[in-house]
């Protein structure tokens, strides 16, 4: 049994995994944190990240430090993506790590960002779905795992990744472009859904995604869609993860965010505060990716690149 401390920093947030993870078979979860500091604020627009979020990423940072610390973590990896390696200034970003953190951040290109979201989502999704009842996925599958600033696309089977894909069309992105009234208007989400379209043109060819038997969605936007389709009365991890979303409940979903005010979207049970501004856009992802390759059905799984990132590091 290895403990180690994965660290995964998107563009909108920053989470902690510390892990105790044996030879085979599923970890086992000491701390899993999530706190959202949008690391990636304006970087589409200006090309660097700004001071004061990489200041928001350094205090979380410390207290993720000395957590992993506390709880005897041998080995961490910190793992940096989307906003990252966009920015101009990234190296004052890794200098802010290597001294918080005592040793710098893997800044991944999007294939191997891909990879591990792979890693994360797979190991546990015959457990989950038994969870709920239900028959295992059928490979292959198609991990969509939707970032802040991109998002990734993987076909793989129980061999491993087939072919991997990473397209610059995240929740925040799309938002900060497109999304700026409230609610959105029409031409406002018609022009974000014409650019994911667009990601997907490049996603298709390299990736044959209508060999995909199984949809598994990852991360928050794709989580939190999935706990206003099952009307859960507050954000449940476990009844999420592994639950089979239909594509008529996403769209239902998808449309009723992108009309809603902020206000209304901030008063429900299950959305994060950190969510708020940008669900839209990450649910409006879902929903193109699912009509465009006609798709039924979601898997969910809350466990995605994080969880790769432990298990890559305690099975090298």
């Amino acid at each position: 049994m290895t403990r180690v401390a994965a660290v995964d920093c998107g563009t909108n947030s920053i989470r902690l995994l510390v892990a105790d993870v044996p030879a085979e078979g599923a970890h086992t979860d000491l701390l899993r944190r999530m706190e959202v500091v949008r690391l990636g604020q304006g970087v589409d627009a200006t090309g660097r990240l700004a001071p004061e979020a990489i200041e928001r990423t350094r205090r979380v940072l410390a207290e993720y430090t000395a957590q992993a610390r506390d709880l005897g973590a041998t080995a961490v990896r910190m793992v940096a993506t989307s906003a990252t390696r966009d920015a101009a200034n990234r190296a004052d970003f890794e200098a802010m790590v290597h001294r918080t953190l005592g040793q710098l951040p893997d800044v991944v290109p999007g294939d191997e960002e891909a990879r591990l979201s792979y890693l994360g989502a797979t190991a546990s999704l015959a457990a989950a779905a038994a969870a709920h009842g239900g028959p295992p996925p059928r490979p292959p599958y198609l991990v969509v795992d939707i970032g802040g600033g991109s998002t990734e696309f993987v076909l793989g089977d129980a061999g491993g990744v087939r072919a991997a894909r990473s397209v610059d069309v995240g929740c925040v992105r799309l938002t900060e472009r497109h999304l700026h009234g409230d609610p959105p208007s029409a031409d406002e989400i018609q022009r974000a859904e014409a650019d994911i379209r667009a990601g997907l043109a490049d996603v298709a060819a390299a990736v044959p995604v209508g060999e995909a038997a199984t949809l598994v969605g990852l991360a928050g936007s794709v989580t939190t869609v999935a706990a206003l389709a099952l009307r859960l009365p507050a954000y449940d991890p476990v009844a999420i993860h592994g639950s089979r979303i239909p594509v008529g409940a996403v769209r239902s979903v998808t449309a009723g965010l992108l009309t809603a005010t902020r206000e209304r979207r901030a008063a429900s049970p299950v959305m994060h505060p950190g969510r708020v501004d940008v669900i839209g856009a990450g649910a409006l992802v879902l929903r193109v990716v699912m009509d465009a390759l006609a798709l039924d059905e979601v898997v969910v799984s809350e466990h995605d690149i994080l969880d790769g990132i432990a298990l890559r590091l305690a099975r090298p």
